[in-house]
C-alpha cells in the first residue's frame, strides 16, 4: 500500500448484530418515533417498520438518507452500512496523509493563535493528537518532566491523565467537579457507539479509578458559581484557574475529521493570564 493513500475506514466490531438493531437503537437515542422519522426522512412508516424488523433491507443511499436525518456519527453510518453488507462510505485517513494537509495547517494556525494560552487537538476518545507550545510547556510542568524531554505525542489519553490519582488528578483542586464534567464527554461517546465499543471500555475504565464513580454521581449546582467550571490546578506554590472551548471542525466528510476536537485554555483569572505570558 502505498504512503498517504486514502483507505476506508476500517472495519470495527460490529455492535449491533445486524442493520434492524442498529436503526432501532439510534432511533430510540434520538427519541424519534417511527413516524417522527418517516416524516423528516421522506420514507414511509411502513418501511420504517419493516427496516427494523428485517422485513425488508436497506439500499446505501437509505442508509445514508437515515444517518443524515438521525444525525448519526460518521463512524456509526459506517458501522450501520457494514451491518447491511456495504462498503463503508466514509473514508479514515490519518492526520499526516497528503489530503488532509490543509486540515494540518488549519489546526496549527489555531493552536498557534492560542499561545501564550494552552491548546491541544484530541480525537473522539480524547487521545492527543497535537499540542501547542504552552500546552506542552505546561503538561510537562504537571508531570515533572524537564525542559529537554519531548512530550510523547502518542499513548497520552488526556482523560486518563486528568482523573488518574497518579496523575493531574492530585494537583487538580476541584476534582470532583472537573471529573463530572470530562465524563461527560466520553458519556456521549459510549451512547453514540453503542455496547461493546471502545469508548464503552475507555468509560468503564474511567469509572474503576478510584473515587471517580461517586464524584461522577455529584455535580456542582451552586447557582452562586462562576459561569463556567474553572479547572483550578495547585502545583509548587501556583495556583491556576482555567476554562476551556472545545471546538469541532465543520462540514466533514472523513470518520478522523469528523472525530478531531479542538480544546483551547483560557485564563479565567489575571494571576493565571500573568503565569502563562510569563512562561511564554
Amino acid at each position: 500500500m502505498q504512503t498517504g493513500q486514502s483507505q476506508p475506514a476500517a472495519a470495527p466490531d460490529r455492535y449491533f448484530s445486524d442493520f434492524a438493531a442498529a436503526l432501532r437503537y439510534w432511533r430510540g437515542k434520538r427519541g424519534y418515533s417511527q413516524l417522527r422519522l418517516s416524516v423528516e426522512s421522506a420514507i414511509s412508516q411502513r418501511h420504517i417498520s419493516f427496516l427494523e424488523s428485517g422485513r425488508s433491507q436497506p439500499s446505501k443511499e437509505l442508509i445514508l438518507k437515515l444517518g443524515t436525518v438521525l444525525d448519526i456519527p460518521l463512524r456509526q453510518r459506517n458501522v450501520m452500512l457494514l451491518a447491511a453488507g456495504f462498503a463503508p462510505a466514509y473514508q479514515e485517513r490519518k492526520l499526516s496523509d497528503p489530503e488532509l494537509q490543509s486540515v494540518k495547517q488549519a489546526l496549527d494556525f489555531m493552536l498557534a493563535q492560542q499561545a501564550p494560552y494552552p491548546a491541544l487537538v484530541v480525537d473522539r476518545l480524547w487521545n492527543l493528537v497535537m499540542t501547542n507550545g504552552p500546552a506542552a510547556m505546561m503538561m510537562k510542568w504537571l508531570l515533572d518532566m524537564p525542559d529537554s524531554q519531548l512530550l510523547p505525542r502518542e499513548g497520552i489519553n488526556v482523560l486518563k491523565l486528568m482523573l488518574d490519582p497518579a496523575g493531574v488528578r492530585k494537583y487538580l483542586l476541584n476534582w470532583e467537579e472537573v471529573c463530572a464534567d470530562l465524563l461527560h464527554w466520553i458519556q456521549r461517546e459510549a451512547m453514540g457507539d453503542g455496547p461493546g465499543s471502545e469508548a464503552t471500555q475507555l468509560l468503564e475504565e474511567l469509572t474503576a479509578l478510584p473515587g471517580i464513580r461517586a464524584a461522577s454521581q455529584a455535580p456542582n449546582l451552586d447557582l452562586r458559581a462562576l459561569p463556567f467550571l474553572a479547572v483550578i490546578i495547585s502545583k509548587d506554590d501556583v495556583e491556576l484557574r482555567l476554562f476551556t472551548s472545545i471546538t469541532t471542525l465543520g462540514t466533514p466528510h472523513d470518520v478522523t475529521v469528523h472525530e478531531l476536537r479542538v480544546e483551547c485554555f483560557f485564563p479565567a483569572d489575571a494571576a493565571t493570564a500573568d503565569w502563562f505570558k510569563s512562561r511564554a
